[in-house]
């Protein structure tokens, strides 16, 4: 059954294409984050590395290199990630709903590739932000430097920034011509390439007895159970029906048809982690990179560390909020109410001036329990890992919030996939030819 379904994607020349494309890109993604940026002593990055790990402690380097792929501890091109781009994305969706004139500006023709140059703009701001904390960071390196201050200043700035744009370019590249979703693919990729690496790290730790086997067994079945969760959750649907009434189109007459909405748990889907991640991603570079100069942001760094408790309850509000916040964009029951009228449909027991209320209702009581699972399952393994004294690189890597990344990403690529094999008139991925999903 698998060999045939791989067969049928590579006979099938668009989506061979689309895939081929896609794994070539994310290769030059990771290559790029292997590239140092012009002015860097890469040994005594190196050193300066080992030494924190070797101490023990868990920085905010380790989470700020876990969502750059790598690239932040290589000080690559690629460094500051695609997080920029999606912290600028969730600013500008906050602005739309603030401002009532963006919104009718977005709503207008040709009014979103405005909002979307807009934020492009707005990415470019919050890289050179970041990019000059960067550059202080890495004149606290000793040795780091190769150039002047000034001169690996400017260069780091105008490199890392390009590096950013060029992933912003990379994303919508592949969400265009490629497979699945490129910016979450991105992330993805970045998570998936460190995982080797941090399992031989995890061996050498048991081999060294600093690790019980058993613990370790108790946290790869705990993580197994988590993978099913989130599997169930972004598989399982509420579905609204709807009747459509006959109606006379030109000469023809359309018959009556009976359909539904499938609302998902979580509609949002993996969104809510990302979002929630970037937004605290953006005040720790700062605080971390511009602690050694200013007491209170060192301060301010350690009481928002990842492992703590503050970091985990605002981690977890921010989960929810987004959830809340990226459904009623996507899914706006004003909206949906409206083309279920303008073609003739309604809804079993639903009044057609209160079908708003209705879906605004139901889609308040499938997020709020969707959104607490999904804080749940992103946060709880962090205080696992803690309690089993994990270490830190494979604790980022297998914690909830990657876990949900990658299986969210896998699903969401893996439906696309399906679309295409259907609309071929192949058979899916998995048995009959869909992604089987819960009804509840």
């Amino acid at each position: 059954m698998a060999g045939n379904v791989l067969i049928d994607i590579f006979r099938i020349k668009d989506l061979r294409n689309r895939i081929l494309f896609t794994v070539a890109l994310l290769v030059v993604f990771r290559f790029g984050a292997t590239l140092p940026i012009p002015g860097i002593n890469v040994n005594a990055l190196k050193l300066y590395f080992i030494a924190q790990e070797s101490s023990g402690l868990v920085s905010v380097t380790d989470y700020l290199d876990f969502f750059a792929g790598g690239a932040f501890k290589n000080f690559s091109i690629f460094m500051l990630g695609i997080m920029p781009y999606i912290s600028m994305s969730i600013i500008m969706q906050l602005m739309l709903l603030v401002f009532p004139s963006l919104k009718k500006l977005s709503e207008e023709e040709g009014g979103r590739k405005k909002i979307h140059r807009y934020t492009r703009y707005g990415t470019v701001v919050v890289c050179l932000i970041q990019s000059y904390a960067v550059t202080i960071y890495a004149d606290r390196i000793p040795n780091a430097l190769t150039m002047g201050k000034l001169s690996y200043t400017l260069l780091a700035m105008l490199t890392v920034t390009a590096g950013t744009l060029f992933l912003m370019w990379m994303g919508e590249q592949i969400s265009q011509r490629g497979v699945g979703n490129g910016i979450s693919l991105i992330i993805y990729a970045g998570i998936v390439a460190r995982l080797p690496d941090s399992l031989y790290s995890l061996l050498k730790l048991i081999q060294a007895r600093e690790l019980n086997p058993v613990f370790v067994l108790v946290v790869f079945l705990m993580f197994i159970v988590v993978i099913a969760l989130v599997v169930l959750e972004q598989q399982g649907q509420r579905k609204i029906a709807v009747n459509y009434a006959k109606r006379v189109v030109g000469r023809k007459m359309y018959g009556a048809q009976n359909t539904y909405i499938p609302f998902k748990i979580n509609p949002s889907g993996v969104i809510p982690v990302i979002f929630a991640s970037s937004v605290l991603t953006f005040p720790l570079q700062i605080a971390g990179n511009l602690g050694a100069q200013v007491k209170w942001l060192s301060d301010f760094a350690y009481w928002l560390r990842p492992t703590g408790i503050p970091y985990l309850v605002i981690y977890t509000l921010l989960i929810i909020f987004f959830a809340y916040f990226y459904t009623q964009v996507s899914l706006n029951p004003v909206e949906i109410s409206r083309n279920i009228r303008e073609n003739g449909g309604s809804i079993p027991g639903i009044r057609s001036e209160k079908m708003e209320e209705y879906f605004t209702k139901v889609l308040n009581r499938i997020i709020l329990p969707g959104s607490l699972f999904l804080a749940f399952i992103a946060v709880i393994p962090t205080f696992v890992q803690q309690f089993f004294n994990f270490p830190s690189d494979l604790a980022y890597l297998m914690g909830g919030t990657s876990l949900l990344i990658m299986v969210g990403v896998n699903l969401d690529t893996m439906s696309q996939i399906e679309g295409h094999l259907k609309m071929h008139h192949h058979e899916g991925l998995v048995k009959r030819g869909k992604i089987r999903s819960r009804n509840l």
